[in-house]
C-alpha cells in the first residue's frame, strides 16, 4: 500500500508548524474572553477551518487551477449510508455473497478515518468475479466485467443510460494502480465476500478536476471506481434524484477512448432527465455540479 510516514506534532516538522500557530497566536493578542471563546470551539467550526487551512497549504500545487467553487450538494432525499448491517445484507442478497464475515466485522469497526463520511458496503470484485463469472480469471476482464454486472442491475431497478456502453472493456478501462494498491490492502485485512470501507461521497472534493482531487488525496485516501460507486448507488438509490445534486466522479477509474494507452477520461454518474446516467469525461476538467468519490484506510 502505497502510504508514507505520517507526522504528527510531535515530530521535528511538525513541531516546526506548531511554533508557527504559537506565533501567530500571540499576534494575535486575545483577551482573556476571547481566549476562552476559542477554546470553548475545540471541535467547531475553529478545527474544522483549521484543519482546511493545513490541509490547502501542504497541499501540492499540481493541476490547482482545476477548481471551482461550488455549493452544490447532496439531495435532501439522502441521509447519508444506511446502517451497515443493513447494507451488508443488501450487497449479498443483490450479488449471492455471503455477508457472515462482514457482518461480524461490522460488529467492532474502527475509529471513521478523519474526511469520510460513513461505512459502506461494497463486494470484492474477485468473488463476484467466481461466483458470477468463472470462466474470466484476469484481473482487469473480471473488473470490466463486474462494472457491466453493475450496470445491468441498476437498468434493471430504475431508468439507467450508458453512454459507453459496448466500451467496458480493458483496453478502455481500469482501475487507477493507487486504487487497486489500497483495495488489496483491504481484502487482506477483511475476509469474506465483502468490504466495509470508510467513504466520503463527493463533497470533499467538489468542483476538483479528477487528476486535482487525486493530487490533492490524504495519504490513507484513494478514489473509489465505477464498480463501487455503482455498488452504492443500487444500496443508495435516493443519492441519484434531481439535476441540481452534487454528481459523483469514479477518480478511482481511468478511461481511454480511443483504447490507445492514453487513459485521459475518468467515469461518472450523474442524474439528469428522470435518469441515472453513466459516461466518462476528461480527468483535467473541473465542473461545480461533480466531486470525486473516495475511500479511506484507518490508521492506527
Amino acid at each position: 500500500m502505497t502510504t508514507k510516514k505520517l507526522i504528527t506534532s510531535d515530530d521535528p516538522k511538525g513541531r516546526q508548524t506548531t511554533d508557527l500557530f504559537r506565533g501567530a497566536y500571540n499576534k494575535a493578542q486575545l483577551t482573556e474572553e476571547q481566549a476562552q471563546r476559542l477554546n470553548e470551539n475545540r471541535g467547531g467550526e475553529f478545527t474544522t477551518e483549521l484543519l482546511q487551512l493545513i490541509q490547502k497549504h501542504s497541499a501540492t500545487n499540481q493541476y490547482e487551477s482545476e477548481v471551482v467553487s461550488s455549493n452544490y450538494t447532496y439531495p435532501k432525499e439522502y441521509k447519508g449510508p444506511k446502517p451497515i448491517a443493513e447494507q451488508v445484507k443488501t450487497i449479498a442478497t443483490m450479488f449471492g455473497l455471503d455477508p457472515t464475515q462482514a457482518l461480524e466485522f461490522a460488529k467492532n469497526l474502527p475509529t471513521l478515518p478523519e474526511g469520510s463520511e460513513g461505512w459502506f458496503a461494497i463486494p470484492k470484485v474477485s468473488v463476484v468475479a467466481t461466483k458470477q463469472f468463472p470462466a474470466i480469471t484476469e484481473k482487469a476482464e473480471q473488473y470490466c466485467e463486474a462494472v457491466k454486472l453493475v450496470h445491468t442491475k441498476l437498468a434493471d431497478s430504475r431508468s439507467f443510460t450508458n453512454y459507453r456502453n459496448g466500451e467496458i472493456v480493458p483496453s478502455k478501462l481500469r482501475q487507477h494502480a493507487r486504487t487497486v494498491d489500497f483495495l488489496e490492502h483491504l481484502e487482506a485485512e477483511q475476509q469474506g465476500d465483502i468490504l466495509i470501507i470508510a467513504v466520503q461521497y463527493g463533497m470533499r472534493h467538489r468542483g476538483k478536476s479528477v487528476r486535482r482531487a487525486r493530487e490533492t488525496f490524504a495519504s490513507n485516501e484513494f478514489g473509489l471506481g465505477a464498480f463501487a460507486i455503482g455498488c452504492m448507488a443500487l444500496v443508495h438509490p435516493e443519492r441519484y434524484v434531481r439535476w441540481e445534486e452534487l454528481d459523483t466522479d469514479c477518480a478511482g477509474d481511468e478511461f481511454a477512448p480511443d483504447a490507445d494507452g492514453v487513459f485521459s477520461e475518468a467515469p461518472f454518474f450523474y442524474f439528469n432527465d428522470g435518469k441515472l446516467k453513466f459516461g466518462t469525461s476528461d480527468v483535467s476538467g473541473a465542473r461545480v455540479f461533480y466531486g470525486s468519490v473516495s475511500g479511506f484506510v484507518p490508521q492506527n
